[in-house]
C-alpha cells in the first residue's frame, strides 16, 4: 500500500467518545475547532531515565509507564442535557452520561473513556480512514466566555493507544 499523497488538514477529522458499557454511550463532538493534539507518543510509552558516570553518558534505560495527553477546543453550545450528550455532561458523568461506565469497569474508581481520531481518507483516494484510538482516557474540561464561548478539553491516556 502506497502512503497518501494527499495532505490531511482540520476539516477532515472528528473525535468520537464511547463509554465502557455494551452498547457505548456515545458522543461525536460538534463544533470543534479541529486541533486536536496528542503529545507524549514514544516506543514503549515508557520514561527514558540517563545514567552518568562521573559527568558522561554511561547508559540510557526505559524506566516508569508514561502516558500521553491529548487536548482539543470545541465551540459551545450547551452545557448540560438529560437526554443529549453535552461534552460538561460527559466529563462530569452527569445528565446524560450519568450512567456512564468507566472502560476500566464498573467498579473503577476512575471515570475513563475511549476516545476514537478519525481522519478521513477514503473520499481522497486512501484505501480506507485513518484512526488513532485511544484506550483508557480520563477527561478533564474548561469553559470559557468569548467571542464565542469555548470548551478546552484535555485528557491523559491510560491505556492503550492503536494507530491505522
Amino acid at each position: 500500500m502506497a502512503i497518501s499523497s494527499v495532505v490531511k488538514n482540520f476539516r477532515d477529522g472528528t473525535l468520537l467518545f464511547e463509554d465502557g458499557t455494551g452498547t457505548p454511550l456515545t458522543l461525536t463532538v460538534q463544533y470543534e475547532e479541529g486541533n486536536f493534539s496528542l503529545s507524549g507518543l514514544q516506543e514503549g510509552l515508557t520514561e527514558i531515565n540517563t545514567y552518568l558516570d562521573r559527568g558522561v553518558l554511561g547508559t540510557v534505560r526505559k524506566t516508569n509507564a508514561s502516558f500521553p495527553t491529548f487536548s482539543f477546543n470545541a465551540y459551545l453550545t450547551d452545557i448540560s442535557d438529560g437526554t443529549d450528550a453535552t461534552l460538561p455532561d460527559l466529563v462530569l458523568k452527569s445528565g446524560s452520561f450519568a450512567s456512564a461506565v468507566s472502560t476500566l469497569g464498573a467498579n473503577a474508581d476512575v471515570m475513563t473513556y475511549k476516545l476514537t481520531w478519525t481522519i478521513e481518507g477514503t473520499n481522497f483516494g486512501d484505501s480506507a480512514d485513518h484512526t488513532c484510538v485511544l484506550n483508557d482516557c480520563h477527561i478533564m474540561i474548561d469553559m470559557s466566555e468569548g467571542d464565542p464561548d469555548t470548551f478546552s478539553v484535555s485528557g491523559t491516556v491510560f491505556g492503550t493507544i492503536t494507530l491505522t
